[in-house]
């Protein structure tokens, strides 16, 4: 393990900027976490409709894009956008455009599902880390359906998926992103190749956490090759099972990632962690960040049911840089600026999650719009 890393002595405000990489230099430490919508066409373009979402929110620190798939095999949402394709691309430009009209930033998260694809949404097999069959039946353009069991990555296939990710992440800074944040929570493709639950390789891709950490590793080289280390962050989800995905060591094992993304100079990690009382997936597994704080020096960003005061508290401790926020981000599209008044929040509507219209998309309103009601 490495040496344990000195901390800051600055505990800031979720107000003060944040350098969160060199090419990121953020206003506030407020973040707007990853959310899948569901507004793309059936295609992966982004619409109109997802330009005005964004657009609303380009307050926030910085806006990471919702889940977004690097190729058909590794997209299984429906309705969800992709980076694949030039179509895609340019259905994408007037979305970042109107963020950075707005003043805001905002990097693409690039996403693949792994076993989670259902050939109703990609029309191809689904493919992971080792031939195993997820537990919960996948959301389709038909209905919840139930997977088959995956097949087992070769090495060719992993050679072709991490070309995926860079050319994903070439076409993300040819549509204007600031950059790229890769998926490597929730139980996708990549969490399936670090955990021991979902790997059961016996090659150097699997059995040793060493070996485990190979995918992600070559993730990272190959989208850094494109875009650069300063554009470039990691999301992890370190506690807890996710999807089926699990690993008899949680704690160890991310703290080990964490260790090797130090290694590698990314800058920034994202980290889901919910705790017992949390809304979605709760787990009484105690958090990682603490120990992940130990051997990372890059900035931390945090995620899962935070609220102003607990948010405050977790950066005035310091185990955190930034907080980001989901749901809460959805209802409140002026987020910041209800947090930094003490403003009440808009609640959020869960029927409209997953919905194609503007209802419970576009149509929250601001302090202002309120006001004037």
């Amino acid at each position: 393990m490495a040496a344990p890393i000195a901390e800051s002595r600055f505990m800031p405000s979720l107000f003060d900027p944040l350098d969160l990489s060199p090419a990121l230099k953020l206003p506030n430490r407020i973040l707007m976490a990853p959310l899948t919508r569901g507004r793309a066409t059936r295609e992966g373009v982004p619409t109109d409709l997802q330009r005005d979402y964004y657009a609303q929110r380009s307050g926030a620190g910085l806006i990471i894009s919702e889940a977004t798939g690097i190729s058909r095999e590794g997209l299984g949402w429906p309705y969800a956008p992709g980076l694949w394709t030039d179509e895609q691309v340019e259905g994408w430009k007037p979305v970042v455009a109107a963020v950075h009209a707005a003043g805001g930033r905002m990097v693409a998260q690039l996403w693949h599902m792994g076993r989670l694809v259902h050939d109703n949404v990609s029309g191809m097999r689904n493919i992971s880390a080792s031939a195993t069959k997820p537990p919960h039946p996948a959301h389709t353009f038909d209905g919840k359906l139930e997977l088959p069991e995956a097949k087992a990555a070769s090495l060719d296939d992993i050679e072709r998926i991490l070309g995926d990710y860079a050319s994903a992440a070439r076409n993300a800074i040819a549509a204007g992103f600031d950059g790229v944040q890769i998926h490597g929570a929730n139980g996708y493709l990549i969490d399936q190749f670090l955990r021991d639950g979902t790997n059961l390789r016996t090659d150097d891709y699997g059995g040793s956490v060493e070996n485990r950490l190979r995918f992600m590793t070559e993730v990272v080289a190959a989208v850094t090759a494109e875009v650069g280390i300063e554009r470039t962050g990691i999301r992890l989800s370190p506690v807890g099972e996710s999807q089926g995905c699990d690993d008899r060591d949680n704690a160890g094992l991310f703290t080990a990632a964490a260790a090797r993304l130090e290694e590698l100079k990314v800058p920034w990690i994202e980290l889901r962690e919910p705790g017992p009382q949390s809304t979605f997936r709760a787990t009484d597994e105690p958090p990682a960040s603490p120990s992940m704080r130990m051997v990372y020096s890059g900035k931390l960003v945090l995620n899962s049911d935070y609220d102003a005061s607990n948010a405050q508290s977790t950066l005035d401790a310091g185990v955190a840089d930034a907080i980001s926020f989901g749901r809460t981000y959805i209802a409140n599209p002026d987020l910041p600026e209800r947090l930094r008044t003490g403003a009440a929040l808009n609640d959020w509507n869960a029927k409209t999650f997953y919905t194609q219209g503007a209802e419970g998309y576009t149509d929250y309103r601001r302090m202002t719009e309120q006001a004037v009601a």
